[in-house]
């Protein structure tokens, strides 16, 4: 059977649990917790964003956070004049970006903390159409759905004899795991726009253990995107993983008869970009909510703009959950 590309967005969890997977949710939760994130660093973000007790509440929001971060930064690798014993930036200033990343770090534990799993309905012809034909698997949203039910079903198994892997050792990341050796056909599972369970020690990338991930683990880390869509491709040019992931992404879609989008909001300029290269020669499969307040007609007008074709079939479910038709021939 073909190998395809299965690529899902934030709409998997939503249609699990609309209030914990929300991420204004989130981001409101993480905010209002007293220990998250503390009282000065709320007041430093709430003025980038407009101040008067702004929190922020959305994606495009944090535009302004990204831009003072890139200052910052930019004004922190300025050595100390060699005259006076001043800096460009106050404490505050210099740990700013350190509170913004642990504070997007927190909400991307939040949406990954989640009881509950899929429903075996849904996961199982997953599971079985992945282990058969090995495809590919992008995921944009941050939660442990899909990575926890495929470690748990032995699908990520080391390196020999497994069917995904997303290029994480024991040592750490390193882009030569994801290289196909020895006769070697796995798939890959991307993380796109990271993970709560990355962190940094010692200039590596490391993955924790899913056990080992709470609302008060310390470390944020570079391998999250959570931002506008204007910065997201610089934050994933900045991560040597997320642009390794990016890279493989593109390499994973050209070797894929199939493009399955599901859950997926279309709201990410680069993912678009990145499909809309392959999708005059691969047939691509959305999945979404048929709940989306506008008619069969526009949602077709909508998809075809931003993959720029039209050589795709939509289905639109009342639940996205329900669909199992992975294997199927168009």
């Amino acid at each position: 059977m073909p190998r395809k590309t299965l690529i899902f967005g934030n709409g998997l969890g939503m249609a699990l649990d609309s209030r914990h997977f929300s991420l204004t949710n989130a981001m409101a939760d993480v905010w209002n917790d007293p220990i998250a994130i503390s009282d000065v660093h709320k007041e430093l973000i709430s003025q980038c964003l407009g101040g008067n007790g702004v929190i922020p509440a959305r994606e495009d929001q944090l535009d302004p956070l990204h831009l003072v971060i890139s200052a910052c930064r930019t004004l922190s690798s300025i050595n100390m004049s060699q005259r006076m014993n001043v800096h460009w930036l106050s404490q505050e200033g210099l740990q700013f970006p350190v509170a913004v990343g642990n504070y997007i770090h927190k909400v991307a534990t939040r949406l990954h903390l989640y009881a509950h799993g899929l429903p075996q309905g849904f996961l199982d012809p997953l599971i079985a159409f992945v282990r058969q034909t090995k495809s590919h698997v992008a995921t944009l949203n941050y939660d442990k759905l899909l990575y926890g039910a495929f470690l748990d079903a032995g699908l990520m198994a080391g390196y020999f004899h497994t069917t995904l892997v997303d290029g994480m050792v024991a040592n750490g990341f390193s882009s030569d795991a994801l290289a196909r050796l020895y006769n070697n056909d796995f798939g890959y599972y991307l993380h796109l726009h990271g993970s709560p369970l990355f962190f940094d020690h010692h200039g590596l990338a490391r993955k924790r253990d899913r056990h080992q991930l709470n609302p008060f683990s310390p470390e944020g880390s570079d391998h999250i995107v959570l931002t506008h869509v204007r910065h997201k491709r610089s934050v994933i040019g900045a991560s040597m993983v997320l642009s390794t992931y990016w890279n493989y992404l593109g390499f994973s879609l050209n070797e894929s008869q199939e493009i399955i989008v599901f859950g997926y909001s279309g709201d990410d300029d680069h993912l678009n970009d990145v499909i809309a290269a392959y999708a005059q020669s691969k047939h691509i499969v959305i999945v979404e909510w048929s709940g989306i307040d506008q008619t069969e007609a526009q949602r077709l007008a909508f998809w075809s703009q931003k993959f720029k074709t039209r050589n795709f079939h939509l289905w639109r479910l009342p639940n996205v959950l329900t669909f199992t038709q992975w294997d199927h021939v168009y």
